[in-house]
């Protein structure tokens, strides 16, 4: 059986970390191993994931950063020390269904047998939306929200990121690109840098059931509001709006300037495209967004986008 590692990335989880970490030791699939990451905890978080290491030593293996990475960095660096072929990443307050680690490597390696392994591949699912106690509030995050997780091409991801962290699967010719370069500055989320690798690159595969229960609370760092909460925050603040697509852009020009030799020049193009947006006039800004498909999800969004852009 092919080894997993598992990533999970913990700052102050103390809350929910024991249940989560339980969920995983409980997967029907038992060929991986865990490593935890701890990015500077001051609770009781490396107290709680000693004590699970020490009970299993040959599964579970925690290190903790020397000054605080934030999740984004955390999760990369920690993808660049591993070797492994087949890597999930994890958080620290959800809880994964038994099947998860299984149901995600069966489509891996269905897509690695009709791509080859060479091929980047990234999988991901839906998950359940709870409360903190685990209460489903909605039987799928992408409805909940209105986003479209097939749109996984490259222009919609350089605008619009899909991958949920906490469901994705990638195996070890995309980690092997994310290794061959140095980790980015301006990467605005991991799953989002490693669905564009996996867009560029490779193949993306999305799995329409939930293989998690993703906890909603108040320390979440990023978290799912609903359709119309995002509205009503979109609406109230379009200078917030406005620095998320300068950031966006920003994120599209390192990531042109690091893979630059990967790149057929179409690629590249599209990528330049993109990250040169706010240096284009008024009305052909609105033209390449148009010409080369750099939309979000649904009409709402997109009108939005065509306004502030």
């Amino acid at each position: 059986m092919d080894s997993v590692a598992i990533i999970m990335a913990t700052y102050n989880g103390e809350k929910f970390l024991k249940e989560q970490i339980e969920s995983i030791l409980s997967s029907t699939y038992k060929e991986f191993k865990l490593y935890i990451v701890d990015d500077g905890s001051k609770d009781s978080t490396m107290e709680i994931l000693h004590r699970y290491k020490m009970k299993y030593p040959d599964v579970i293996h925690v290190s903790q950063n020397e000054t605080n990475l934030g999740v984004t960095l955390n999760f990369l660096n920690a993808i660049n020390n591993i070797t492994s072929d087949y890597i999930m990443l994890c958080d620290q307050d959800d809880v994964w269904k038994k099947d998860k680690i299984a149901k995600t490597l069966n489509r891996m390696k269905q897509l690695e047998v009709q791509f080859g392994k060479d091929l980047p591949v990234a999988v991901f699912t839906d998950a359940y939306v709870t409360d903190s106690n685990l209460n489903i509030i909605h039987e799928s995050f992408f409805r909940s929200g209105r986003l479209n997780p097939r749109h996984t091409d490259l222009p919609h991801l350089l605008m619009e990121n899909k991958l949920i962290g906490c469901t994705v699967m990638i195996n070890g010719a995309l980690r092997r690109i994310l290794q061959s370069r140095p980790l980015p500055k301006y990467a605005r989320f991991h799953d989002g840098w490693l669905g564009l690798i996996a867009a560029s690159f490779g193949k993306i595969s999305f799995i329409p059931e939930p293989t998690l229960y993703y906890r909603q609370h108040d320390f979440n760092v990023v978290g799912n509001r609903g359709f119309y909460a995002y509205v009503l925050n979109r609406i109230g603040n379009l200078k917030k709006q406005k620095q998320a697509l300068m950031a966006l852009q920003k994120q599209a020009k390192e990531f042109a300037d690091l893979y630059r030799d990967y790149f057929n020049s179409e690629k590249l193009e599209l990528i330049e495209r993109f990250s040169n947006l706010s240096k284009e006039g008024f009305f052909r800004r609105r033209l390449l967004i148009i010409r080369y498909g750099y939309f979000k999800s649904g009409i709402l969004r997109n009108i939005g986008l065509m306004i502030i852009v």
